[in-house]
């Protein structure tokens, strides 16, 4: 099988269980996707990145409790080696707030730079932006 598709789809894979970790507010998950020393900048805050797992399962934890649901789309991954690679993908994040009303959709990208490691594929850096604001 073609290296660059089996790395292709195990970053992709990364980037949906991402998704599914957030949604099922399971964070020492989503903090494990991460390098020890991995940079995550949420969407909504792009100039606030976190730095390291601890710092970005600490604060998951803090978030409010929310039904989320984060749809990826438009993802493509770009092989730079057999251990390294980018990836970039579209979001749309549907949200109910604390009292359990709808929010507006939001849509936003991530710019990813993947490392493969002895636990597998691995964010090295995850950067968010919103693309449309409501």
């Amino acid at each position: 099988m073609d290296t660059n598709f089996v790395i292709d789809h195990a970053c992709a894979r990364l980037i949906h269980q991402f998704a599914a970790a957030n949604d099922g507010a399971r964070w020492d998950e989503v903090a494990s996707l991460f390098t020890e020393d991995g940079v995550f900048a949420r969407p909504t805050t792009p100039d606030q990145p976190l730095s390291g797992r601890d710092e970005i399962l600490t604060a998951f934890r803090a978030r409010p409790t929310r039904l989320t649901r984060h749809v990826v789309s438009n993802l493509l991954v770009t092989v730079e080696s057999p251990v390294q690679a980018r990836a970039q993908s579209l979001i749309q994040l549907y949200l109910e707030d604390e009292d359990g009303r709808a929010k507006p959709p939001l849509i936003g990208e991530f710019h990813d730079r993947l490392v493969l490691t002895p636990e597998g594929w691995r964010f090295s850096e995850r950067r968010g932006r919103l693309v449309f604001h409501p």
